[in-house]
């Protein structure tokens, strides 16, 4: 299952970025396929609006991922403290927007963002200020938004599992040691839940470059999205709408190969920091 399903479609995909199809003659016979190796990817990076979609895939990556762990963190914190209030229902309360498929979550928030739909926009605008979330210069936040709707009490529930493992016998030691509630967080809570806040940066850099439904949806609604706005949906328009799915093998190989790197990357970073500390 595991060749099947994830190595097959991997080395299918890294073989298609290899080939290209080209008609024959004056185009009356049928079109063959030629091996070109590596040109698909030049052509990948000699095209501005593919280098300028992994720019800004960078950007929104510096944007989210940060913004991510620190919410998903910090609920968590809250949630597992001793003073919170209704923990399992504020628990429930920060999960469930992951429970909204990401189409309907961007469409929703999309109302949102609009000034003719948005009842938000619309009373900040009668108090002046008039805000476009959707603008060529807050579209990536927009979006980052939707993402920190959706998946920061997923992570959240990750970093509570790491907390609810932690002995009590390390806190009642603490407390009898005169330790105040920073400082057990500080000394104890964070140190023992690195390994899920790792976890969690991990999954959040990858599912950052996987930025693909978000934009889609909202761009119907804005000018400042193209259809080249992200790599994926350069991958996805090459494939479907202009009819060269080599090229767009080679878009998606690149970006599966910047996760890798970025991901493997930052494990390797914070394990040669975490031997230094030991």
């Amino acid at each position: 299952m595991f060749v099947l399903f994830f190595v097959a479609p991997i080395v299918f995909a890294v073989v298609q970025s290899m080939f290209t199809t080209r008609s024959s003659g004056l185009g009356l016979g049928a079109p063959e396929t030629v091996f070109v190796f590596l040109d698909n990817y030049l052509r990948a990076f000699s095209d501005p609006a593919f280098v300028a979609s992994l720019g800004r895939l960078l950007l929104f990556s510096l944007i989210e991922v940060p913004l991510m762990v620190f919410t998903a963190l910090s609920l968590a914190l809250l949630i597992d403290s001793g003073r919170a209030r209704a923990p399992r229902f504020f628990r429930v309360l920060y999960f469930a927007p992951y429970g909204v498929p990401g189409v309907i979550a961007t469409l929703l928030w999309g109302f949102l963002y609009v000034p003719a739909t948005s009842p938000v926009l619309q009373v900040l605008s009668n108090l002046g200020l008039d805000i476009n979330p959707l603008a060529s210069g807050n579209v990536l936040f927009a979006i980052a938004n939707i993402a920190l709707w959706g998946f920061a009490g997923y992570n959240m529930v990750i970093l509570l599992a790491a907390l609810d493992a932690i002995p009590s016998e390390l806190y009642e030691a603490a407390r009898m040691d005169g330790a105040s509630a920073w400082s057990i967080m500080w000394n104890i809570k964070l140190p023992l839940v690195r390994p899920s806040i790792i976890l969690v940066t991990v999954f959040t850099i990858i599912g950052t470059l996987q930025l693909f439904v978000e934009p889609l949806v909202l761009a119907p609604l804005t000018t400042a999205i193209n259809s080249t706005f992200t790599p994926n949906m350069a991958a996805y328009n090459q494939a479907f709408a202009q009819g060269n799915p080599n090229l767009a093998a080679a878009m998606a190989v690149i970006v599966a190969v910047i996760g890798f790197v970025f991901s493997f990357g930052f494990l390797r970073l914070v394990n040669r920091k975490g031997n230094r500390a030991w």
